[in-house]
């Protein structure tokens, strides 16, 4: 792959990250606050009157909607936008590096393993994964502290800048790497939503050349091209979603402030043991309403972005 291949699909990337991530903020917000540990600061007075103790984490998690309507009652429309500075800081990066690994890898993958095969695919998502993961770690960690600041109408809110300060002051260098294990574990996730994704694309082209055989020019795309992109983001993410949702709540355990969490194994068996199996897919609603459009926004964008570039 050339370098303007390279600097194309990294541009590319980055264009499909940032619009989706705008478009979506509020529900990574909402996401965010019910896979934390802080159940109490969403239940009702009322509810809290009646559990004590251990009981408590074991209550049904308040639903998205209820959730929202907390965050607006109490901290105001601008508190479902906390996060968005680091988020549109890495996520240009973070998916600028993702696809130019992604495609890189599948280049040279394609040149050892038979080309364009299931396999190529699942070791270029997984390669791509762990880059991105790694060099972006400690943007995520500061948009999930940021998000998780739940401070009520008129008071202080922490900035980014001394969410870093209290970071590196609380636990140095090495705290802003909390979660980096559970999102290894989540490249599972990538690496089945990439498989499906470029499995379905592959029969719309094929759908779309056996409909066109007799056309010259098969270099243009219409709007139903773009359809079937988005249509294809959208089914693999659901599937990749469900089978490995569990890390996301693990990950943001990890991240929060002052958290007795520490490690991805421990952290599952003890949300488990205190919290019921059921607890491992709270926000999981909410996390497929953002993601879904999310993920189609954006790999449509790339898309779009790959083709303009290219003509």
């Amino acid at each position: 792959m050339s370098q303007r291949d390279t600097l194309v699909h990294l541009f590319a990337g980055g264009c499909g990250g940032t619009v989706g991530a705008i478009l979506t903020c509020p529900l990574e917000v909402v996401k965010t606050r019910l896979q934390s540990s802080a159940i109490t600061l969403y239940i009702s007075s009322v509810q809290l009157s009646t559990v004590s103790g251990a009981g408590v984490a074991r209550m049904a998690p308040p639903g998205p909607l209820h959730c929202l309507k907390l965050i607006l009652e109490k901290e105001g429309p601008r508190s479902l936008f906390r996060g968005l500075g680091p988020n549109l800081v890495g996520v240009a990066p973070s998916r600028a590096i993702y696809f130019a690994a992604y495609s890189t890898a599948k280049e040279r993958l394609n040149g050892l393993l038979v080309p364009d095969s299931t396999q190529v695919h699942m070791l270029s998502a997984g390669i791509a994964g762990f880059t991105a993961i790694t060099a972006t770690n400690p943007i995520w960690l500061i948009k999930t502290r940021l998000q998780l600041d739940a401070r009520n109408r008129g008071e202080y809110r922490m900035s980014a800048i001394e969410c870093v300060r209290r970071v590196y002051q609380t636990d140095g260098l090495r705290g802003f790497y909390r979660g980096m294990s559970a999102s290894y574990a989540g490249i599972s996730e990538t690496v089945i939503h990439f498989v499906i994704y470029e499995n379905i694309k592959q029969r719309l082209l094929q759908a779309r050349a056996a409909t066109h055989m007799d056309d010259e020019d098969m270099t243009t795309r219409d709007a139903s091209d773009f359809v079937g992109m988005m249509l294809a983001a959208a089914t693999s993410k659901t599937c990749a979603t469900c089978i490995a949702y569990p890390h996301e709540v693990i990950r943001t355990r990890l991240r929060e402030e002052g958290t007795r969490y520490r490690s991805f194994f421990t952290t599952l068996s003890t949300v488990c043991r205190e919290e019921g199996f059921r607890a491992l897919y709270r926000g999981l609603t909410t996390h497929l309403v953002r993601q879904i459009p999310n993920t189609a926004i954006m790999m449509s964008t790339y898309e779009l972005v790959v083709y303009l570039l290219h003509r």
